[in-house]
C-alpha cells in the first residue's frame, strides 16, 4: 500500500467557495483572506475567476484582488480560472501580480459543458488549445476535467469521455490535470479506479483531485485518491462552494477537516491547522456568521 510523505493542498475557497454565495465579500476582505491563507502555509490558492461578471458577479473584481496581493510570499502559487480567450486577455493584463497560473475547464459531460460554458466539448477543447497557445510562457496552464465521476444531466460518465478531455488537454500542452467530482456523485472505489487508470495511461501528468461532499464521502474519496497517487487535493474553507450551473451541487470538501485527517495519517501538508481555523472563522464573519 502506497502512502506519500506529503500532499499539496490547493485552497479553492476564494474562487469556487465564493462564487455561489449570496453575500458578496468586498475586495478588501478577499485580499485579507488570501493573505491569511498564505500565512497559514497554504502554497496553492485559486484566488478568483476571469469569467463574465454577469455569469459570476461575486468574482467581478478579479483584477483588483490580484493587484492587492502584491508582495505575497513568492512560494505561493496563485491561480485564476479562465473561461475563454477574453478571460485570458484579462489575466495577461495583470500578469505582473502574483498570478502564476490559469485554470481551464472542460466537462466529460456534453450537457454539463453546454450549461457551464455554453459550448460543446469539442469547441471547448479547441478554445483550450488557443488559450494555451496565447498564454505561451507567460502563465502556466492547468486543466480540470469537470463531472469526471458522474453528471446529474447525463448520469454515468464513461472513462472514455474522461480520457477524451485529458488527451485534448495534453495536445494543448497541459501537464497538470485535476479530476473534479463536480456534483459529488463519485464514491471512494470509483475515485481510486479512475485515478489509478489515468496515472497508468498518462504518467507524464501531475494529477489533482477536486471533491465535493454531497453524500459525506469526500474524505474517504480523498484517501483513495491519495492511495491511487494524486499529488494535489483541492478543498475549500468551511466546505463552501459548488457549481452555479449544476442543480444540487453540494459544497466542496472542507480544508480544515482534510488537513487534520492527513496530519493524523502522517501525511505532511505544510499547513498550520490553528491558523487555518482562524481563516475559517474570518470567512464566517465576512459572510455574516457568528
Amino acid at each position: 500500500m502506497y502512502w506519500p510523505e506529503k500532499i499539496m493542498i490547493r485552497e479553492v475557497g476564494p474562487r469556487d467557495g465564493l462564487q455561489n454565495e449570496k453575500v458578496m465579500l468586498s475586495t478588501t476582505m478577499k485580499i485579507a483572506l488570501i493573505r491569511q491563507l498564505a500565512g497559514a502555509g497554504i502554497k496553492a490558492i485559486e484566488a478568483t475567476s476571469f469569467v463574465h461578471p454577469r455569469a459570476v458577479p461575486q468574482l467581478s473584481d478579479a483584477e483588483a484582488v490580484l493587484n492587492g496581493l502584491e508582495g505575497l510570499d513568492p512560494g505561493v502559487t496563485v491561480s485564476a480560472l479562465v473561461g475563454n480567450v477574453k478571460g485570458l486577455q484579462r489575466a495577461l493584463a495583470v500578469r505582473h501580480t502574483p498570478l502564476k497560473e490559469i485554470v481551464v475547464v472542460a466537462s466529460a459531460s456534453e450537457a454539463h459543458n453546454r450549461a457551464n460554458l455554453n459550448c460543446s466539448v469539442a469547441g471547448t477543447l479547441n478554445n483550450i488549445k488557443e488559450i494555451c497557445r496565447l498564454a505561451g510562457g507567460l502563465l502556466q496552464v492547468r486543466g480540470t476535467v469537470a463531472t469526471a465521476f458522474g453528471c446529474p444531466y447525463q448520469g454515468v460518465i464513461g472513462a472514455g469521455d474522461v480520457f477524451r478531455i485529458i488527451e485534448g488537454m495534453l495536445e494543448a500542452g497541459i501537464r497538470q490535470v485535476g479530476l473534479a467530482d463536480t456534483a459529488g456523485l463519485g464514491n471512494p472505489r470509483q475515485v481510486y479506479e479512475l485515478v489509478h487508470e489515468v496515472k497508468r495511461r498518462y504518467p507524464q501528468v501531475c494529477w489533482g483531485l477536486h471533491l465535493h461532499d454531497a453524500r459525506g464521502w469526500g474524505l474517504a474519496s480523498a484517501v483513495t485518491g491519495v492511495l491511487a497517487g494524486v499529488s494535489v487535493l483541492e478543498s475549500s474553507l468551511g466546505g463552501l462552494g459548488g457549481c452555479p450551473f449544476l442543480p444540487g451541487a453540494a459544497g466542496n470538501l472542507a480544508t480544515a477537516g482534510l488537513v487534520e485527517m492527513l496530519g493524523n495519517m502522517g501525511i505532511e501538508t505544510g499547513v498550520d491547522l490553528p491558523r487555518l481555523n482562524r481563516c475559517t472563522r474570518y470567512l464566517e464573519q465576512c459572510l455574516g456568521g457568528p
